[in-house]
């Protein structure tokens, strides 16, 4: 049969936006199809072809149309217009209606959208082309086109698609390696929806096999239901032509340590015989000591209807509904990240990689084929996938079950009539009790400011308690069911719960509650007090100089850097310009990062280090031979002299920042004083030639044992040194910071390490500042004897930056210093990390108002 063209017009007067340019990754990555977008100039959306409208939303901001021909495509007003609830939208048509080209499809207040709308942009995306090929119009970005005007034109299908030439795998190298699982909390979903973007962002066809089973890197439920735990074998097979960089970037995760603090905080819950009556045990997920009305929380899934239409009608309504649900996690994401809530915007990240599964929507839509609505359908598909979860018995895959949950309840929720809230009304500052909760309903629990949690299920690596310590919530978790039958009975009644020690108080009696109060009132007021002094220099006891500067990724890192209180910038990693994308960053793109980071702290110096990137992490662009040992690869100042244009690119657009004085370049993995050398010549002859009259300060990471050793021919050639203690600690110990089974031995405070850094400080002999930046400069043991060691400069996370300012100002580094050759004498760092937890509390000097209290 030969097909004759298919032209879908312009739903509206509007300027010409490609596909990739919005806003939003669920378009701009092409993850529904085919399209193109306009800025609109009118304020009603019209049919772009003639057909039948088979999907309304109900907030009647988007619209499915099928063609005569077949063709379905969604016509979607603005960006997150949904969060709107169809304020400012009237819509003129219903599902099942047949509309022509051209008629009214809603009529949209577009002053009102313009303030209330992410963005006013209009995606018209073809979902499903029945096999037809795109042909191109000449529109190019920025064209006015009038409504009715050709927009999309689908031609028959050429041979090679009609043949299924897209179902087949990717030309190119296979490879297979088997690497040990180093994240803590093993396979879960953050995790399984990287691996999933990472074949995508390459194209490559990859797969994980294990315990003699195999599963696809498209599918996040088969990558979990692979039951994978910290230190299980791990095999990965990778297809297609960009094979190596996505191997590369696969190992590279896998074999990471991952962890949200979990292993710092999880203790074991009180015995029986601890509790005393009247109290309930629980495993601490989020420190803290809160008291408050109990509040019992009950989440009901939305009421939806049954039967449904058959698959022809309701899998383009599940589709929709995925879609909406899609946006409204990618806006979360985006509001988390830019309220500084990374951990967050990781959970609805792989939310959203969940919801795109396609294996859970195939069980969706083999139930609509049953006759069941979209909504029962997607219910008793993620009731199948949580039962499978559970089977497993693996606890961190059963704690993924509350995503699933989640998921379910929000999918659900597009096809119910009833209330868009999961929360009834909560008492202020109450301590909060559910069987489970899902992290879109902590969220929302959040906005009702709880003191604290308790769940009677759930585990310490959920993502709910990822997201209660993020944002400071105490919460306990795997109370059982004794929590909700006791909660019952003390509902509303003033109880405290004691996350720190792992228990719920359920009947304090009132000199407890009042020394609770009290202990809180000192609490918050010494974190308050803390931040008052957070942008004040920092005096030791014994008279010491220190800055406590931030560790950043980004312009925006730096601005809470700046907000936070530090004193600059220790270290700006660069990689994050250079990463996920197909080719490097310009030299515009560069400076304008780098101006934007310098600008925020504003006199204060900010350090950038230059690229660090090696065949433990490849780029796309930058192909780099495989090592058997990545950490002793090509990486760091060695990337430099294989790749120099890539340094003198980013050399010219640091010297670009103004003012330079403000500026500091520092480079990594330097082995001796020749390579910065090296590095200060490049930088030197491209300043003359850019007839500069300053220079910004040029330093080297201590980060390899040999740079420890000849510091003193170091410090003749650098500015200042900063020693990065994880890999210093790696390279000293000879154990692989990303080996599982290492992590616990690989410790900075083994005296081998120390004598390394005592080496480096004795080196320069005072004639230039050695700062840290490695993870050892926030740890409450580490700091302390890096600045007792004579260390000028701590550079820590931006949120710790009061805290360890507030803890130096206590500090008499004396009492350590006195003891350093006796502590660089022990065996091995347990005993240095026993001798120096008793020395740390001699020298800290209790100061405040809040400390004299609680002493």
């Amino acid at each position: 049969m030969v097909l004759s063209n298919v032209t879908l017009v312009a739903p509206v007067k509007g300027v010409v936006v490609p596909l990739a340019d919005v806003p939003d990754p669920v378009f701009a990555e092409g993850s529904l199809g085919q399209g193109i977008a306009l800025d609109p100039l009118g304020g009603c959306l019209h049919a772009p072809c003639d057909g039948e409208v088979v999907q309304s939303a109900r907030t009647h901001h988007a619209f499915t149309i099928r063609s005569d021909e077949g063709i379905e495509v969604l016509v979607h007003l603005g960006l997150d217009t949904v969060m709107l609830e169809g304020r400012g939208i009237e819509a003129c048509v219903t599902q099942g209606q047949r509309v022509q080209a051209g008629e009214p499809l809603c009529y949209f207040d577009l002053d009102q959208l313009a303030c209330d709308a992410a963005s006013l942009v209009t995606p018209m995306v073809v979902l499903d082309s029945g096999e037809r090929q795109w042909i191109e119009l000449e529109l190019r970005a920025g064209d006015i086109v009038q409504r009715g005007e050709p927009l999309i034109v689908l031609g028959p299908a050429s041979s090679a698609v009609a043949g299924g030439v897209a179902g087949v795998e990717p030309a190119g190298p296979k490879l297979e390696r088997t690497v040990t699982l180093a994240i803590e909390a093993g396979l879960h979903a953050r995790p399984a929806a990287r691996l999933r973007a990472i074949a995508r962002d390459h194209q490559v066809v990859m797969s994980l096999g294990a315990k003699a089973r195999t599963a696809s890197s498209g599918s996040v439920s088969a990558l979990m239901n692979l039951g994978l735990e910290c230190g299980d074998a791990v095999q990965i097979k990778v297809e297609g032509a960009n094979a190596e960089a996505a191997m590369a970037s696969a190992v590279a995760l896998l074999t990471t340590a991952e962890g949200h603090g979990a292993g710092d905080i999880q203790q074991a819950a009180p015995a029986a015989g601890e509790l005393e009556p009247g109290q309930l045990g629980g495993l601490t997920a989020s420190r803290g000591m809160a008291s408050g009305p109990l509040s019992v929380l009950s989440v009901r899934l939305p009421e939806v209807p049954l039967e449904g239409h058959g698959r022809q009608v309701e899998c383009p309504r599940l589709m929709a509904a995925l879609e909406q649900v899609g946006a409204q996690l990618e806006a979360s994401r985006t509001r988390a990240l830019r309220e500084g809530q990374q951990a967050e915007a990781e959970v609805f990240e792989a939310h959203q990689a969940w919801l795109e599964d396609p294996d859970l929507v195939a069980s969706a839509v083999s139930r609509l084929e049953e006759g069941l609505s979209p909504g029962q359908a997607w219910r008793e598909a993620l009731d199948a996938e949580a039962d499978r979860l559970r089977a497993t018995g693996n606890a961190i895959l059963i704690g993924r079950i509350a995503d699933l949950r989640d998921l379910q309840r929000q999918v659900m929720l597009t096809f119910s009539d009833g209330p868009s809230t999961a929360l009834g009304e909560l008492p202020a500052d109450a301590i909060v009790v559910a069987d489970d909760l899902t992290p879109s309903s902590f969220v929302e629990l959040c906005q009702h400011d709880p003191a604290g949690l308790c769940l009677a299920a759930g585990g310490t690596t959920s993502h709910v308690a990822i997201m209660a310590r993020a944002r400071g919530v105490p919460c306990l978790v795997a109370m059982g069911g004794a929590l909700l039958e006791a909660a019952d009975a003390h509902h509303g009644s003033t109880v405290v719960l004691d996350a720190d020690k792992g228990r719920l108080e359920l009947t304090p009696d009132q000199p407890r509650c009042e020394q609770v109060v009290k202990e809180i009132a000192v609490r918050a007021a010494r974190a308050e007090e803390e931040r008052s002094q957070a942008h004040l220099e920092v005096v030791t006891r014994d008279s010491r100089m220190v800055e406590v500067a931030a560790n950043i990724g980004s312009a925006e890192e730096a601005r809470q850097a700046s907000a936070s209180g530090a004193d600059g910038v220790g270290l700006m990693r660069s990689e994050f310009l250079f990463l996920g994308r197909d080719s490097a960053p310009s030299e515009a793109q560069q400076r304008e990062e780098y101006q934007a980071s310098v600008d925020a702290l504003g006199a204060k110096p900010v350090i950038i280090r230059t690229l660090d990137i090696g065949a433990d992490k490849q780029l796309p662009y930058l192909t780099l031979p495989s090592s058997p040992n990545p950490a002793l690869g090509v990486r760091g100042m060695r990337l430099w002299q294989s790749h120099p244009e890539l340094l003198d690119t980013q050399l010219r657009a640091l010297l670009g920042v103004k003012p330079l004085r403000h500026l500091r370049i520092m480079v990594p993995m330097v082995s001796d004083a020749s390579e910065l050398e090296w590095v200060r010549e490049r930088m030197e002859a491209m300043a003359a030639d850019m007839r500069l009259t300053e220079l910004p300060l040029l330093g080297a990471m201590i980060e390899v044992p040999s740079a420890a050793l000849c510091s003193a021919a170091m410090a003749k050639v650098a500015d200042f040194l900063s020693i990065g203690t994880n890999d210093l600690t790696q390279y000293g110990l000879a154990m692989d910071r990303e080996d599982a089974l290492l992590a616990a031995r690989a410790d900075v405070l083994h005296p081998g390490v120390l004598r390394l850094i005592q080496a480096t400080l004795a080196g320069t002999g005072g004639r230039c500042p050695v700062g840290v930046c490695g993870a050892a400069a926030g740890d409450e043991l580490a700091g302390p004897l890096l600045v007792a060691m004579g260390v000028s400069e701590l550079s820590v996370e931006p949120a710790s930056v009061a805290a360890v300012k507030a803890r130096l100002r206590r500090l008499d580094a004396s009492v350590i210093a006195r003891e350093i050759d006796t502590l660089l004498g022990m065996p091995d760092a347990a005993s240095v990390r026993h001798a120096l937890t008793q020395l740390v509390e001699a020298a800290l000097v209790a100061e405040t108002p809040s400390e004299r209290i609680m002493t």
